[in-house]
């Protein structure tokens, strides 16, 4: 699935819970969308330099593109723009979609969501039952109100989804949830919180875990920040990175083309193939498997563990 840029049209703009709204989109060109599989996301331009990611969350098979935003009340401005200024007719540009959340084949499945975190686990559990495994979904929220396509999934999925708002049952029980997995996997979206209680508790039961994060997850404090070299294999250049600057801004300032969108480390746009050395990885992008294999890394926020990095740019 390679990513693009292109204009899309707003086709359809739904309140769909408390301070969410859903949007279908199409090609404002009236051209064939691309394909995308679950897990993916797309990158829209929502003016002032302003990028944010958005899961799609409709059916790979549709002509057109689902998202659903939620308005977040202390945010920056994002999703105030879908929501007030993205109704039917608007255009926006895009980028994509590209997917590093992808949806892996198994013997089960049990999906856990928080809030907003149900849009890319839709399409997992199409998916999950289009290939006849099994799978559970527990999704967690403020208030029934507040939770997007709650009442379609209990509706299409009556056995196998639970619902558990905070106002009536607390917080989740991941610990009972997770219990219950034996060989299959776990994949979660949502609040930080949320996925890193979950985090503790699959790998203390050893159990496979795939999320994806709203925003970076927390570093530790003890990091220092040096200067170090990037060698450009394909521009045949070497650029100094400084302590105060990230790679992704050094290849920038040398005159070089890289893509890059959130600068956070969490859409996963500027990932670069690595050539020789070793990254260091600070990105909320790439699980602990991907980070060893050290073949990849995010130049946005990422930096070097070694004397120098070789990078495929």
């Amino acid at each position: 699935m390679t990513a693009t840029f292109r204009r899309l049209r707003v086709i359809a703009h739904e309140t769909i819970a408390d301070d969410v709204v859903s949007l279908c989109l199409a090609d404002a060109d009236d051209a064939a969308l691309p394909d995308w599989l679950p897990g993916a996301h797309l990158d829209l331009e929502l003016g002032d330099g302003l990028t944010r990611q958005y899961s799609l969350c409709g059916d790979p098979a549709d002509d057109h593109w689902r998202i659903a935003v939620l308005r977040e009340r202390a945010g920056r401005g994002g999703s105030a723009f879908v929501h007030d200024r993205l109704r039917v007719g608007a255009v926006v540009e895009s980028n994509g979609p590209r997917n590093h959340f992808a949806f892996v084949d198994a013997a089960s499945y049990l999906f856990i969501a928080g809030g907003i975190g149900i849009t890319p686990l839709l399409p997992m559990m199409r998916a999950a039952t289009a290939a006849d495994r099994p799978w559970r979904l527990l999704y967690g929220g403020r208030t029934r109100a507040s939770m997007a396509f709650a009442q379609q999934i209990c509706g299409e999925f009556p056995e196998q989804v639970t619902l558990a708002p905070a106002d009536e049952v607390g917080l989740l029980d991941l610990e009972s949830a997770v219990r219950g997995v034996d060989d299959g996997v776990v994949y979660s979206c949502g609040p930080e919180p949320l996925l890193v209680a979950l985090e503790g508790v699959c790998h203390g039961r050893g159990v496979p875990l795939h999320v994806e994060r709203f925003a970076p997850k927390e570093l530790p404090t003890d990091l220092i920040d040096t200067t170090f070299e990037v060698e450009l294999a394909r521009s045949g250049m070497t650029v100094k990175v400084g302590a105060e600057e990230s790679i992704l801004d050094a290849v920038l300032d040398a005159g070089v083309d890289a893509e890059f969108s959130c600068r956070e480390g969490t859409c996963g746009t500027c990932e670069v193939a690595v050539l020789a050395g070793r990254p260091e990885h600070r990105d909320s992008v790439l699980d602990e498997d991907e980070q060893a294999d050290g073949d990849v890394m995010m130049i946005c926020v990422s930096r070097c563990a070694s004397e120098r990095l070789v990078i495929d740019l």
